[in-house]
Parts: C-alpha cells; structure tokens; sequence
C-alpha cells in the first residue's frame, strides 16, 4: 500500500505538468492564429483600399491580353495588381498552414508577421500616394500598377534580359569564389606565396572593379568576358582576404593533434585547415556576393547589349520609370534568392555550429 500511495503523487504530478503543457500549447497556437490573421490582413486592406479609395487622379490602367492553359483573359494593370497582392497573401497563408506542423517553423513564421502586415500597409500606402492621389513625384514615382504594367507589356524582353544577367553573374562569380579561395588558401599556408601575393592583394583590392573597365574592354574579346572579369576581381578579394585570416588562424595545437595522428600536409590543408576557415570563407562569399551584384549592374549600364541594368538604362532614356522599379523589383527578388541559396549552403556545411554559434 506505501508504495502504491508513493506512486499516485507522482503520477498525478506528470499529469499536471502534461495538462500544463497542453495548455501552454494552447496559448501558442492561438497566437499563431493571429499571427497568420495579421499577415494576411495587411494586404487584404491593400485590396480594400484599392477597390473603395476613389480614383482622383487621371490614370489609364491599360488592358492586355493574358494566355494562360490555352484561354485568353482580358486584364487590366489595376486588376493585374489585385491580383498580385491577393497571391501573395495566399502564399503567405498556405506557407502558414504548412509552417504549423513544426514548432520551429511556427515560431519563425510568427516573428515575421508583422514585417508582412507592414508590408501590406506599405503597398495600400503607395497605391494611394501614387496611383489613386498621384501625390509622389510623377512620372518617377509611379504606383504599383504601373509597374505591374511593364511585366505585362514588356514580359519576354524583360524574361531575355534577366537571364542574360543570370548568366552573367553565375560565370564572374563562381569563377571569382574558386579563385579568392584557392589564392586565400595558398596565401594563408605558404609564406612564400603571402610574401609575394597578399601585397598585390592589397592594393589591387581596394580599387572599385568599375574602375578596370576600360583595361577590360580593350584587353578582352568582347563585353561579356569583360564583365566577367570585372565580377571576378570585385568578388576575389573579399573571398581570398578572409580566405586567408581563416586559414592563419587555426590553432597550432589542431596541426599537432593531426600531426600525432599520422597525416600529413595534404591532410592538413584539407581536413584541418579549410574546415577552420569555412566561417570566413562563407563570410567572404557573403559580402562578395553583394558587391558583385552591384558591379554586375553597372557593366551592364555600361557596356553590355543585355540585362537588367541594361534594360534600366534604356527605359530611364524613355523617362520610363516605371519598367525601372520593374527590374528593381526583379534584382531585389533575384539578389534575396541567391542570398538565401547562399545560406543554405553555409547552414548545410557548418551545421557542426549548431548550438556553440549564437543564433
């Protein structure tokens, strides 16, 4: 009887503190709730104030033929608009319902409902300022709309210069990550080679790749491979810079323990040291990436028969700004993507930092 009167505490104890749980649970699913409500009711007011503010300014939402699955929609760049915003906020409410089945997916969808609701106050904002009232600057500050109406207008042409950018971009930086890691390793294990090297490094560094263009158009066979080149020396500096500091900064006693287990230099190039570096080489990739997506741009303004810096350069020639914001919003979408397969790629490799880095 002692033992079993010893158990049922102990028991009821577990159900209570299971009974707490749920409803701690609980309070945290309807705070999801409303975290999925308040994402997508900021752009449900985009599309209230789109549809009932009254048009005062004279606008003419221009109407386009849209094919899709072998039927032809009669749409106009207002409706086109509406029905961006209403997809987007499907998007944001389907990712929602997938993100609940997992804690950790949960709490990061919550953290960003309010960035999302801004987001959608941001876009009833604009459409107010410059599409109902017109109260921005005109035409450089046209409203959604009207950007929505160069994807619709000028779709193949801008389809054409985007992937001649990706191409671009893709050749001069992957070629400028394998050269800045393969010159930061060299630099950082012999020091005959950062004698020689890391001084050249320095100082050609530090000069904007913009500045080489003329040197590259006369020098290289056509405008292609010198943009390329320009990418490729704006990202190998930043790369093979930290490349290096990674590579100098592995302890002393790592290459002893590996020397005690038998390997050799190879051995602690590659298992010892590259492995030590990787945060900053990752680190380098990160800041080249950024600095070769603006040099990317400016070759492109400057020299290139394609692209999206080429397809900004000719439309500010027709003062069309609004197929400028066009292919702004199309860097910015592309820019974040690359950015976010470069952090996939850094978690993937350095996923032994879980839980020593703080997040």
């Amino acid at each position: 009887m002692s033992t079993q009167t010893a158990v049922l505490p102990a028991a009821r104890k577990k159900e209570s503190a299971a009974v707490k749980d749920e409803k701690k649970t609980g309070r945290i699913d309807k705070r999801y709730i409303l975290s999925l409500i308040l994402t997508i009711s900021g752009f449900i007011i985009a599309i209230g104030v789109n549809i009932f503010f009254p048009q005062k300014a004279e606008v003419v939402f221009k109407e386009y033929i849209i094919t899709a699955f072998g039927l032809a929609f009669h749409l106009n760049i207002n409706d086109a608009y509406i029905f961006v915003v209403a997809a987007l906020a499907l998007g944001f409410f389907i990712s929602g319902l997938i993100a609940i089945k997992d804690k950790d997916s949960r709490r990061k969808y919550s953290r960003k409902a309010y960035f999302r609701f801004a987001l959608g106050i941001a876009l009833a904002v604009w459409d107010i300022g410059g599409t109902k009232l017109q109260l921005f600057a005109q035409p450089f500050f046209p409203g959604p709309a009207q950007v929505i109406e160069a994807y619709l207008a000028d779709n193949e042409y801008i389809i054409q210069n985007t992937l001649y950018s990706l191409r671009l971009y893709a050749a001069g930086f992957s070629c400028g990550v394998l050269l800045g890691v393969g010159t930061g390793i060299l630099i950082g294990w012999f020091p005959k080679v950062y004698y020689w090297v890391f001084p050249v490094l320095k100082i050609t560094g530090v000069v904007p790749a913009v500045a080489w263009m003329p040197f590259a158009l006369t020098l290289l066979p056509n405008s292609f491979t010198a943009a390329v080149f320009l990418i490729v020396i704006c990202a190998w500096f930043q790369i093979a810079f930290l490349t290096a500091q990674g590579i100098q900064s592995v302890p002393k006693q790592s290459y002893e323990a590996a020397r005690i287990l038998g390997s050799g230099q190879a051995d602690l190039i590659l298992h010892v040291a590259i492995p030590h570096a990787m945060p900053d080489i990752f680190t380098g990739i990160g800041s080249a990436n950024a600095m070769a997506f603006t040099t990317l741009v400016m070759s492109e303004m400057l020299g290139q028969p394609g692209g999206l810096g080429y397809y900004i350069n000719q439309s500010k020639v027709w003062s069309a700004y609004y197929k400028v914001l066009a292919a702004i919003v199309i860097m910015a979408v592309l820019f974040s993507l690359i950015n976010h397969i470069i952090g996939r790629i850094q978690k993937h490799t350095l996923r032994w930092q879980e839980g020593v880095v703080k997040k």
